[in-house]
Parts: C-alpha cells; sequence; structure tokens
C-alpha cells in the first residue's frame, strides 16, 4: 500500500501565495528557491492538515496575504489512511476562526488526524535541546499525536481545567468543591496525556532498534513534576493549592514535563552535544516516528523538511534521501539550491518557488 501523501494542494491567499496550485506524484518533492521566496510557506500550508496550529504556530490571523487580509484558505487532495482519499478544506476570514471541512462537511482539527498523519522538522527545532522545556513538550506532544490523534482531545481538555483553576487561584478563591471539580478532570485527562506519552516513547525506543540508519540513536526520558508518575495528580493538586495559589499557577501537572534525550554511542545528553550532533538527534528521531507510524498503520506518514540538506554533508544528506526513499514515504523538502538534492536524482518531483511584487509562484523544474 502506498503511503499517505498530498496528491494536490491549493493555495488562496495563503502567506505569500496569492493564489497557486500544485499537483505532486507522490515521489518526494524537492523545493528550491532564494531565500523568502515562499518555499516554507507551502510547508506551513500542509501542515495544517493536521490538528494545530502549524509549523510556525502562527495564529490564524497572520496567515493571510498582506496587505490585503481578507482571509486564507488551503485546499488539498490527499490519500489518506487506507489508501482513502479525501478532499480537504482548511481556512478562516478576516478576523475569524480557523475552520476544517472534510468531503464538503465541516468538522474539527481532531478529525485531520484520523486520516493523515505528518511529521515536520524546521530550523527553529535546531535549539530544542538547549532552550526552555516548552519547546521539548510541545515536540514531545507532536509525536504522540501521530500516535494517538485523541491526544489532542486529552490536551484541550486538561488545558482548559487548569485555565479555570488557575483563575480559582488568583482570585484566591476558598470554595474546595469547585477546586475538586477541575483537578478530578486534570487528573483523568492528565492521566491520559502521560499514558499517550509513555506509550509514544515506547514506540520510538522500538523503531530506533536495529534500524538500518546512519543518525544516531538516543535514549529519552520523562523527567515529571512530584506526583504525576505515581498516578495521584488529583491529590497532589489538592495538597498543592496553597503553594499553587501563592504561585498564582498550578506547579504540578504533565504540563510541568521535560523531555531528555541522551546520545546513545556517546553517552553524552544531548543538550551537551555539538550543533550538528544536535541536528542529527532530531532527524533521527523523526525517522524513527515515521518508522514506528509506517509499522502501526502499514503506511508511513508525510514529512516535511524546511532547509535540512543545507546542515548536512553530502554523505549524510544521501543517507537521508535513500532513508526516506526506503520507507516509500511522501517527503517535502526544500533548500536554497537545487544542487543540495542531487542525490535524489529522478527519485525526486523538483519544484521552484520564485517572488515578485510580494506573490510566489510555484513552477515544475525539467
Amino acid at each position: 500500500m502506498s503511503g499517505l501523501a498530498i496528491t494536490a494542494l491549493t493555495l488562496s491567499q495563503f502567506r505569500s501565495h496569492r493564489a497557486g496550485r500544485v499537483v505532486f506524484d507522490g515521489r518526494p518533492v524537492a523545493i528550491s528557491g532564494p531565500n523568502g521566496a515562499g518555499k516554507t510557506n507551502i510547508l506551513e500550508a500542509i501542515s495544517l492538515l493536521s490538528p494545530g496550529r502549524g509549523l510556525r504556530r502562527a495564529v490564524s490571523g497572520d496567515l493571510a496575504r498582506l496587505p490585503v487580509a481578507i482571509g486564507w484558505k488551503v485546499a488539498a487532495e490527499v490519500r489518506g489512511l487506507g489508501g482513502s482519499s479525501h478532499k480537504v478544506e482548511t481556512w478562516a476570514e478576516a478576523g475569524g476562526p480557523r475552520e476544517v471541512r472534510i468531503d464538503d462537511k465541516a468538522t474539527s482539527q481532531t478529525a485531520l488526524g484520523r486520516i493523515l498523519r505528518i511529521l515536520w522538522l524546521v530550523p527553529a527545532m535546531d535549539r530544542l535541546w538547549i532552550e526552555g522545556a516548552e519547546g521539548r513538550r510541545r515536540f514531545l506532544d507532536r509525536m504522540t499525536l501521530s500516535f494517538t490523534p485523541d491526544h489532542a482531545e486529552a490536551s484541550l481538555i486538561y488545558e482548559k481545567a487548569m485555565r479555570d483553576r488557575n483563575r480559582l487561584l488568583k482570585e484566591g478563591a476558598s470554595d474546595p468543591h469547585w477546586f475538586a471539580a477541575l483537578e478530578s478532570q486534570m487528573a483523568e485527562a492528565g492521566g491520559q496525556i502521560i499514558a499517550n506519552r509513555h506509550a509514544a516513547l515506547a514506540r520510538l525506543v522500538t523503531a530506533q532498534q536495529g534500524a538500518d540508519t546512519a543518525f544516531p540513536q538516543a535514549d529519552l526520558a520523562l523527567v515529571a513534576p512530584d506526583g504525576e508518575e505515581a498516578g495521584d495528580l488529583a491529590l497532589a493538586l489538592a495538597q498543592g493549592r496553597r503553594r499553587d495559589m501563592a504561585a498564582g499557577r498550578t506547579l504540578v501537572g504533565p504540563h510541568r514535563t521535560d523531555l531528555q534525550a541522551m546520545y546513545r554511542a556517546k553517552a553524552q545528553p544531548a543538550d551537551q552535544c555539538s550543533t550538528g550532533e544536535q541536528k542529527a538527534l532530531l532527524i533521527s528521531l523523526i525517522l524513527a516516528n515515521a518508522r514506528a507510524l509506517a509499522q502501526d498503520l502499514g503506511q508511513p506518514p508525510v514529512l516535511l523538511f524546511d532547509e535540512v540538506a543545507a546542515h548536512l554533508d553530502a554523505a549524510r544528506r544521501g543517507a537521508l534521501y535513500d532513508e526516506i526513499c526506503n520507507l516509500g514515504a511522501q517527503a517535502i523538502l526544500t533548500g536554497t539550491e537545487p544542487g543540495l538534492f542531487d542525490s535524489l536524482g529522478a527519485r525526486a518531483q523538483n519544484l521552484s518557488v520564485t517572488e515578485a511584487g510580494g506573490e510566489s509562484r510555484v513552477a515544475a523544474d525539467g
């Protein structure tokens, strides 16, 4: 069975793309063009075909093409799970919320994860191991969401209950029943979040074992606040009310978890590795995630790699392309020079992006 794929993409007033349509043939896609031409905008549009705010985490209003700002739309024809074909649309009117439609029926963003799985690696993630825990939690939850689409719903329930609890803390509320009701919701949803994360890491460990890869294996661990892993989150929240009230926020729960990685061959923490080693670990984890999904679903996910080739030597670039092709995945890669994709040869569909007068245009090469 062929992998999950975007077979056609149409952009309307999206970022620098006033209007455009690209038809993909299922092979890896190499998109070249100068900086600022609009390459990443194509990847961002595709990332919005999955739940969440996309690879830039942009709010909906920032996606509209300027200066007109009349709203935006991304439409795609996709080959989904089980080989099914779907028409997917997501858009926002000026000043309005993002909306989603699948096969002409309005639906939630969560439903996108039930027909497609999309993974990405972008330059903003290069500092993942040396910056704050928030980015690593997002990275962890994107991986978890790829295995368990319902992870998004659990996260939304948990976050809403936590916001309400934080409001009570800031107001100095004293009614224990209000707190208990919210803490019960947080404990139930939080328990699901924790279980989903552990299951995702277990799948990554399995997918790394014995893999024929040129990229380093990583040992991964979750570092959790007191009370989370013992299964007594509700009790920890209740006992921490006084402390949390002084802080004005909730100090225990899966929203405080950190992801740690170790470069296995060197037994060295990721944050102490070189920049190149950190990048290699990220690529390794994306590929492991893709292998695990291919094993679980019988189809590899769609992969988005923004400017990844420029940070790899020729041997590593070739190894990455070989792994993508051997996996049978539709990978969409960007780079400033067509030569970065030479080792893909006829295995890739080549596109170029140019920009003039604030408008991006996409054309097939060759």
